[in-house]
C-alpha cells in the first residue's frame, strides 16, 4: 500500500506566501522560498506553489522562483497558476518543478491535459479543480475561484482522467480556510470513480481531519496551508499522529 502524502501549499501573490479564506481575505504567510526549505527539512512529502493570480491577472508563472525553490529543496514540488500550453510546462521543468498544476486553462482548452501527458508524462500533469457545493452539486470554477462554469466536478474529473491527468487535486471552496474538515463525501465519490490519485484541499484545521481524510475521504494525498504556514500543526506531529491512527505515512 502506498504511504499517504503530506502535502503543504504555498499560494503565491506578488511573490510572497499568503494564505485566505474561501479563497478570499489574504494574510502574508512569509517568503515562500524559506517555507519551502523548511518542509523540506521537517518531513514533507512534496510541496504545491500556486501563482493564485496568473489566471486572473493573464500572467505567466514565475519563473524565477521556480528556480530558487529547486536549489533550496530535496523533495519533488508542483508548480501552478498562468499555465496556458506547452511551453509554460516546458520552461517551469526546465527552472526545476517536477510537475505542474493547470486548472482555468484545462477547463478552457481539455486538450492542453492530452499535450502535456504526451510530451511530459501522465505524471507530470495534475489537474486542479476548485469547485463549490451548491444547488446539490459540485460546480467547477475558473480564475481562482472568481468565476462559475457549467462543469460538475465529477464529469470534468473523470474527462481529465481519460485525457491523460496524472492526479486530481481538488480544493472544496465551500472548505477553504474554514478548518473544520475536508470534503470527505466528495473525497471519497472521487476515490471511488477514479484511478489516479487524489489530493485532498481545504479545510484542514485538526489532525484528525488528516486521518478523516485518509481513512474517510479515501485520498491519497492531503494538502493544507495555513495550519502549516502559522505554525498550528507540526509535519513532525502530524506523521507520527498519523501512524498512530493507522495511516502509512513516510516518517
Amino acid at each position: 500500500m502506498l504511504a499517504k502524502r503530506i502535502i503543504p501549499c504555498l499560494d503565491i501573490k506578488d511573490e510572497t506566501t499568503v494564505k485566505g479564506v474561501n479563497f478570499v481575505n489574504f494574510r502574508n504567510a512569509g517568503d515562500p522560498v524559506e517555507l519551502g526549505a523548511q518542509y523540506s527539512r521537517e518531513g514533507a512529502d512534496e510541496l504545491v506553489y500556486l501563482d493564485i493570480t496568473a489566471s486572473h491577472e493573464g500572467r505567466k508563472t514565475f519563473t524565477e522562483l521556480v528556480r530558487k525553490v529547486a536549489a533550496c529543496i530535496s523533495i519533488p514540488f508542483t508548480v501552478g497558476g498562468g499555465i496556458n500550453e506547452i511551453k509554460d510546462v516546458d520552461r517551469l521543468l526546465n527552472a526545476g518543478a517536477d510537475k505542474v498544476s493547470i486548472n482555468s486553462a484545462a477547463l478552457r482548452n481539455p486538450q492542453l491535459v492530452e499535450e502535456i501527458a504526451k510530451n511530459f508524462g501522465s505524471q507530470v500533469c495534475v489537474v486542479a479543480i476548485d469547485a463549490n457545493y451548491e444547488n446539490n452539486n459540485w460546480i467547477c470554477y475558473l480564475n481562482g475561484g472568481r468565476i462559475p462554469t457549467h462543469t460538475y466536478l465529477y464529469d470534468w474529473a473523470a474527462e481529465v482522467e481519460n485525457l491523460g491527468a496524472g492526479e486530481i487535486l481538488f480544493t472544496s471552496m465551500t472548505h477553504d480556510g474554514v478548518k473544520t474538515g475536508y470534503a470527505n463525501e466528495a473525497l471519497a465519490a472521487l476515490a471511488n470513480q477514479l484511478h489516479i490519485p487524489v489530493i485532498a484541499s481545504g479545510g484542514a484545521g485538526e489532525k484528525e481531519h488528516f486521518r478523516d481524510a485518509f481513512t474517510l475521504g479515501k485520498a491519497d494525498a492531503a494538502l493544507a496551508a495555513s495550519v502549516f504556514h502559522f505554525g498550528e500543526i507540526g509535519i513532525t506531529d502530524l506523521k507520527q499522529y498519523l501512524l498512530k491512527e493507522g495511516v502509512n505515512v513516510r516518517i
